[in-house]
């Protein structure tokens, strides 16, 4: 097969450094955008960008042509430079991604249920921190980890 095709959908979780809240609603609008162009220009498909002051969830596809580190690299790299170019002072000056993130593929049947997750975010989080409903992601999803290298 001289093709190679792929459809991986990726629901995508990182925070700020030491979850600090530094983005505000006002700058959400355009700091999701940039992410969405960065996501294309690496060759991926943004399907939604939503968070709350300390963290984001991204569902995206995966581009064929990268790997998954090297796209959250991009990702994070890319819009912690944007962001540090908005007039807000010192504030913006000291934004900063926690060092790593949650990647978890998604089937194609589930897709939907993840937009309508990632939609209700500041719904989702009126209640717990990102470190309690973080955990219980992972653990509902048995994915094992040791909580000493969680958090940066």
């Amino acid at each position: 097969m001289p093709q190679s095709l792929t459809q991986v959908y990726l629901h995508i979780i990182f925070s700020t450094k030491k979850r600090y809240p530094f983005i505000e609603e006002a700058v959400e609008p355009e700091l999701f955008a940039y992410i969405g162009d960065t996501i294309k220009r690496v060759g991926g498909i943004p399907f939604l960008i939503n968070g709350v002051p300390d963290h984001i969830h991204i569902l995206s596809s995966l581009p064929r042509t990268i790997m998954l580190s090297k796209y959250i690299e991009e990702i994070k790299r890319n819009s912690s430079r944007w962001i540090k170019t908005k007039d807000k002072g010192l504030e913006y000056e000291k934004f900063a991604w926690q060092n790593g993130y949650g990647a978890f593929s998604v089937s194609s049947s589930r897709k939907d249920n993840v937009i309508r997750y990632i939609k209700e975010q500041k719904e989702h989080h009126r209640t717990g921190t990102f470190q309690e409903k973080y955990i219980a992601f992972l653990k509902k999803y048995n994915i094992e980890y040791d909580e000493k290298y969680v958090w940066d």
